[in-house]
């Protein structure tokens, strides 16, 4: 069953959604060759805390770790450790939060130094389907048209759309319904409407769209190894139009390929 969300819900989410965006950007700037991958991780939930709210991912079904970092051909659920970034890497950093009740849930990928072509192309994929996607997030259309739009974008460059892994609702549980792919023909599923509160997150590989899980039950990766990105915000859909709600005020993190939806 979806959950529609009344105003006064979805601007608790802002708050919540508020933190994942601030902590974020702040990761953004320790991302660098030789820093280790739990370092991240500490920092993300030290500053949580600090800003009042309590990570999301640390024992949720299991996992260890607060932060999510997945590095190159890894798609999600990366786990923290001793691993050091190093120059020409890519990492996908997924991150959220729970505050007074409600949740945020957003993810990007970042160079770490200079990257190659191919990898700064398909962070800029990943980010630019995001917003294809959420053009189609408005009254009336339906849910599938969010999927179809994604995989277009996608598979237009290239690339290719993970299925094993889908986007979800968000609100009161980190997972709500309904899922939301990164595939799919259009005009299939729920209709969209005001209340509706989403995090759209695709995830795409430059190879092949196949996934294997590592041995540690949780890493996910390309079973081609082929390099893999991922890009996620929490967004609702209000009278006024889709606003992103793990959109950073105080420093964006849209670069050039994207631009606010906000109608």
């Amino acid at each position: 069953m979806i959950i529609y969300k009344s105003e006064a819900e979805i601007e608790m989410m802002r708050k919540s959604s508020q933190i994942v965006a601030k902590v974020l950007s702040e990761l953004k700037e320790l991302v660098k060759p030789g820093v280790e991958t739990r370092e991240l991780d500490i920092y993300a939930e030290n500053r949580a805390r600090e800003l009042g709210a309590v990570p999301a991912f640390k024992g949720y079904r299991g996992y260890p770790a607060s932060l999510c970092v997945s590095i190159n051909e890894e798609i999600v659920h990366g786990i923290p450790s001793s691993r050091k970034l190093k120059e020409g890497d890519i990492v996908s950093l997924d991150f959220g939060v729970v505050y007074q009740g409600y949740y945020g849930d957003a993810a990007i990928t970042l160079p770490v130094g200079q990257v190659s072509d191919l990898a700064r192309k398909l962070i800029e994929v990943a980010e630019r389907s995001f917003y294809r996607g959420l053009e189609q997030m408005k009254e009336g259309n339906r849910l599938s048209d969010i999927s179809a739009a994604i995989q277009a974008e996608v598979e237009k460059a290239g690339f290719s759309v993970i299925r094993a892994f889908v986007g979800h609702g968000i609100g009161r549980s980190l997972h709500e319904e309904p899922q939301v792919p990164n595939f799919g023909l259009p005009g299939h599923g729920p209709r969209i409407k005001p209340g509706l509160t989403l995090a759209i997150e695709p995830m795409i590989a430059a190879g092949h769209w196949e996934v294997e899980v590592l041995d540690d039950g949780w890493t996910a990766v390309t079973q081609d190894r082929s390099l893999a990105a991922h890009y996620e915000h929490t967004v609702a859909l209000t009278d006024n139009g889709v606003e992103i709600l793990t959109l950073d005020q105080d420093s964006s993190m849209i670069s050039a390929v994207g631009g606010r939806v906000n109608a």
